[in-house]
């Protein structure tokens, strides 16, 4: 009689999804994010390639495979709102990393574990942006607590309703 098992819970526990599924999700979240603030102003505090990011890190738990969703998100995320190249690159890739590297080690199922993470990881790309702008590349920057912790509220409150919708679309092995 063989017997199955696997070496660690990551390999128990890997999400996948069709591969279009990534694309359009990422499409869909860069566009949304590069037009609904010009057209809100400042009442847009949401942060979707960063949720997006978190989540499929979280699904994959591959540290390297959230780096690179979160770098390429970012990288496109500057490119379509006139940032500095590079700037939201950093934060999503260690955003990436970091959400990946906890989703091997704890059940990320939870959604309060989910909720928290997305919160701390926003006000750590917040974070992340405020040294990068004013320490790495002297620059002004305008920085305002409150409203990094609205947009904190904000990207949790958005992975309340995204994750369960993505979930969705899990491949069944």
């Amino acid at each position: 009689m063989a017997v199955t098992m696997v070496s660690s819970r990551r390999d128990l526990e890997i999400h996948r999804y069709p591969a279009a599924l990534y694309l359009v999700v990422m499409l869909v979240a860069l566009v949304v994010q590069a037009l609904l603030p010009r057209i809100l102003q400042d009442r847009f505090w949401f942060d979707i390639p960063l949720v997006i990011t978190i989540y499929f890190a979280l699904a994959r738990r591959s540290p390297i495979a959230g780096m690179l969703l979160g770098g390429v998100m970012g990288v496109f995320q500057d490119a379509l709102t006139g940032h500095a190249i590079g700037i939201y690159g950093i934060g999503k890739t260690i955003a990436g990393y970091l959400a990946a590297s906890v989703g091997v080690r704890i059940d990320v199922q939870n959604t309060i574990i989910r909720v928290m993470l997305n919160f701390s990881l926003t006000v750590l790309c917040n974070a992340i942006y405020l040294f990068i702008y004013r320490v790495l590349l002297g620059m002004e920057f305008s920085w305002n607590w409150p409203n990094t912790l609205i947009q904190a509220v904000a990207n949790s409150i958005l992975a309340l309703f995204t994750f369960p919708l993505l979930d969705r679309f899990q491949v069944k092995d």
